[in-house]
C-alpha cells in the first residue's frame, strides 16, 4: 500500500491528512484496472465508492451519451451520485487502459465527517452560508483590506509621523523595529502628548507612542474588536499575521461597515435631490458587494440587494423627471430587462430598459422621449452604462404602445430568426419598475402562451441557448479565452451564468412560468415537473456555485483596487474550488445536452 499512499499524498484533499490517516485511507483504496473501451459504471448503477484515476484516461458521458469530460490521472469521478443517493448520474468509460483506485463509500463518509478539508472538498454546493453580514461575525481580515498599513521607525520625528498620517488621511501609524511592531501612535497621542504638553514636535515617536499595543489576528472576529475597544476605551487595534504588521482597525472602520448597507444606500438615493447625490450613493456599491460577500450572504441575496439599489435609482430618476416635465400625456410603464429585470445584478452592470405606453399614447410625443433621455442619462451617470446594443428606452423602437409590444412578440414567435431569438430572450425577462404596472399585466402571460405552443420557436430558443457553452476543456481542464479582454480566463458571465439563465428561460417558456429570476424559474420548473427533481437539484446547486464564485472573484478584485469584472483565472483558485467549479459546468453541460436531445435542435 506504500505506493498508493505516496500517490494519494499528492492529491488534494488527501494531502491534508496526517501520516496515520493517510495510511488508513491508502489501505482502504482498492486498485482496479480497466481495458480500453470498458465501462467502469453506467448511469443508474449503484456506486461502490469514489473513483480516483491513477493512470490512463476516463470519459464521463451524460444521459444522451455525449461526452462531458475526459479525466486523467489524479482526478476523481462518481462523487456526485455517490454523495447524493448512491446512484451514478453519468456513465464512465476507460478511453485507454486505465488504473483506477476505488475508495469505499463508508471510508469516504468517515473522512468527510472527520476532516474539514475533506468535507470542504466534497461539499458539492460549496457556497457561503446564510449568515448575515453582522459586524460582529465579520473577520478582522475582512475589515482591513489589502493596502499596506502606515508605519515608521521608533526614531522617526513625531512631526514626520504626523505629516505621514495627514497625507495618507489616516488617524494612526504603527511603529516598527525591523518587522516587529513595538508601538502605536495616533493623532490623539500627538495632541495629548506633544501639543498639550508643549513638547518639541521633533521628538522621536518612541517617546510618545503606546508601547506593545494590544493586537488582533486576521482570523479574529469583529466581535473581538468591539469588546476590546469598549473594555479598554481605545480606538485603534493593530492586526498581526504571523508576526507581521498587516493592518489597523479603527472605530472609523467599524462605523463605515455599519453605515454601508443596501437600506442605507436606498435611503440616500430616495432623498437625493439630483443625479450627483445618487451617483455618490451608487459609488459605494463595490464596498457593499465586498461586505455582503465577506458576510457570507447567499448569492441571490447579494444580487437582489444590488438590484434593489438600481431599482431605487431608476424610480428616483423617474420622479425627478416627472417633476421637471409635468403631467404625462398618458399612461406609461418603465420596465427593466436583462440582469436588472431578473434581479441578478452584480458589481458590473449596464442598463437594459424600455417604455410600454398606453395604446392611446403617441410614441412620438416629446414628453416620453424626454423622460427616457433623463432616466437613461441619469443611470449612466450613476454607473449603469449605456447598453452597447441600445436596448434602452431612448431608442424609439423600445418606447412604444402596448399594442406594438404585443406585435413585436407575435412577430418574433411567428418568424423566429437569430435576432428575434436574442430580442425575445431579453424581453422575456421584463419586470415593472415605475409607472402603470397594469400595462405589463397579462402581456407576459399572453406571450408565454403563444410561444409555448409554437414548437418551431421553442426549437429555435433551444438552439440559441446551446450557443453559450460552459468552459469545459479536454482532460479535466477549462477552456479559457485565447484572446480579448479575458485572455487565459473564463468569462463567468457568458460561459458561466448565461448558459443557466438560458436553460431557466426555456423551462419557464415550456411551463408558462411567470417568474423572471433565474433561480426562481429553476425552483418552479422543478415543482411543475418540467425537469426532474434530481436534475433540478443538481442544476440549482451548480448555478449557486457558479454565481457565488463569480461574486467572490469580483469582491477579490475590488479589495485589490481593481474594477470588478467577469474574468476569472482558473489557476488562481484552490484545487478543491477549481474541481467543484468544473463539476458545476459539467452539470450545466449535461442539462444542455438533455434539453437538446429531448426537444430537438435546429442545425
Amino acid at each position: 500500500m506504500n505506493d498508493i499512499a505516496a500517490f494519494i499524498a499528492s492529491v488534494h484533499p488527501y494531502d491534508s491528512l496526517s501520516p496515520d490517516e493517510l495510511a488508513r485511507a491508502a489501505a482502504a483504496f482498492v486498485r482496479r484496472t480497466y481495458p480500453a473501451g470498458s465501462v467502469i459504471y453506467r448511469q443508474g448503477d449503484r456506486l461502490a465508492g469514489l473513483y480516483l484515476i491513477e493512470s490512463g484516461l476516463v470519459r464521463v458521458s451524460d444521459s444522451a451519451g455525449d461526452s462531458v469530460s475526459e479525466l486523467a490521472a489524479r482526478h476523481s469521478f462518481g462523487e456526485r451520485g455517490l454523495l447524493r443517493d448512491g446512484m451514478a448520474v453519468t456513465t464512465a468509460t476507460a478511453v485507454d487502459d486505465a488504473t483506477v483506485l476505488m475508495l469505499p463509500r463508508a471510508e469516504l463518509t468517515r473522512l468527510i465527517g472527520s476532516h474539514r478539508a475533506v468535507a470542504r472538498f466534497f461539499d458539492r454546493v460549496g457556497l457561503p452560508g446564510s449568515r448575515g453580514s453582522d459586524l460582529a461575525l465579520l473577520k478582522v481580515g475582512d475589515l482591513i483590506g489589502r493596502k499596506a498599513p502606515l508605519s515608521c521607525t521608533p526614531q522617526t520625528p513625531a512631526i514626520d509621523a504626523a505629516r505621514a498620517m495627514r497625507d495618507a488621511r489616516v488617524s494612526s501609524i504603527g511603529v516598527l523595529d525591523g518587522d516587529r511592531l513595538v508601538g502605536l501612535v495616533t493623532i490623539r497621542d500627538m495632541s495629548n502628548r506633544i501639543v498639550a504638553e508643549g513638547r518639541d514636535a521633533n521628538v522621536p515617536v518612541a517617546q510618545v507612542m503606546t508601547p506593545d499595543p494590544i493586537t488582533l489576528s486576521p482570523l479574529d472576529l469583529g466581535y473581538d474588536v468591539l469588546n476590546i475597544m469598549l473594555e479598554r476605551r481605545i480606538g485603534h487595534l493593530p492586526v498581526i499575521d504571523k508576526g507581521r504588521f498587516v493592518g489597523m482597525v479603527s472605530q472609523t472602520d467599524l462605523t463605515r461597515v455599519q453605515a454601508i448597507s443596501a437600506s442605507a444606500l436606498i435611503r440616500d438615493i430616495a432623498q437625493a435631490e439630483d443625479i450627483a447625490g445618487m451617483a455618490a450613493a451608487t459609488a459605494r456599491i463595490p464596498e457593499l458587494l465586498v461586505q455582503l460577500v465577506n458576510g457570507h450572504h447567499r448569492h441571490e441575496t447579494v444580487t437582489r440587494m444590488i438590484t434593489d439599489i438600481a431599482d431605487a435609482v431608476t424610480r428616483r430618476l423617474l420622479v425627478l423627471a416627472e417633476t421637471r416635465l409635468g403631467p404625462p400625456p398618458g399612461p406609461w410603464l418603465w420596465a427593466a430587462c436583462g440582469s436588472q429585470g431578473r434581479q441578478e445584478q452584480t458589481g458590473l452592470s449596464d442598463q437594459d430598459n424600455c417604455l410600454i405606453l398606453g395604446d392611446d399614447c403617441d410614441p412620438d410625443d416629446p414628453w416620453f422621449a424626454d423622460l427616457a433621455r433623463h432616466v437613461c442619462d441619469g443611470l449612466n451617470a450613476c454607473g449603469y452604462v449605456y447598453c452597447p446594443g441600445e436596448m434602452m428606452a431612448v431608442n424609439p423602437r423600445w418606447r412604444q404602445p402596448r399594442r406594438v409590444w404585443r406585435g413585436y412578440f407575435r412577430d418574433w414567435i411567428a418568424h423566429p430568426s437569430p435576432q428575434a431569438q436574442m430580442l425575445a430572450s431579453v424581453m422575456f425577462d421584463l419586470r415593472a419598475i415605475g409607472g402603470d404596472a397594469a400595462l405589463l399585466d397579462g402581456l407576459q402571460a399572453e406571450t408565454l402562451g403563444m410561444a409555448a405552443k409554437n414548437s418551431i420557436f421553442v426549437a429555435h430558443m433551444i438552439a440559441n441557448a446551446m450557443k453559450h457553452r460552459p468552459p469545459l476543456g479536454l482532460i479535466g481542464g477549462f477552456a479559457t479565452a485565447r484572446s480579448g479582454e479575458y485572455r487565459n480566463q473564463i468569462d463567468m458571465k457568458h460561459n458561466g451564468v448565461v448558459p443557466v439563465t438560458d436553460l431557466a428561460r426555456i423551462y419557464a417558456l415550456q411551463g408558462q412560468l411567470t417568474p423572471v429570476n433565474t433561480r426562481a424559474r429553476l425552483v418552479e420548473a422543478q415543482a411543475a415537473g418540467i425537469i426532474s427533481g434530481r436534475g433540478a437539484r443538481d442544476l440549482i446547486a451548480a448555478y449557486d456555485l457558479i454565481q457565488a464564485t463569480r461574486l467572490e472573484n469580483q469582491a477579490a478584485q475590488i479589495r485589490a483596487g481593481e474594477r470588478p469584472g467577469n474574468g476569472l483565472a482558473p489557476a488562481a483558485l484552490p484545487d478543491f474550488q477549481r474541481s467543484h467549479l468544473r463539476d458545476a459546468f459539467v452539470v450545466v453541460r449535461g442539462m444542455q445536452a438533455a434539453l437538446g436531445h429531448g426537444k430537438g435542435m435546429l442545425g
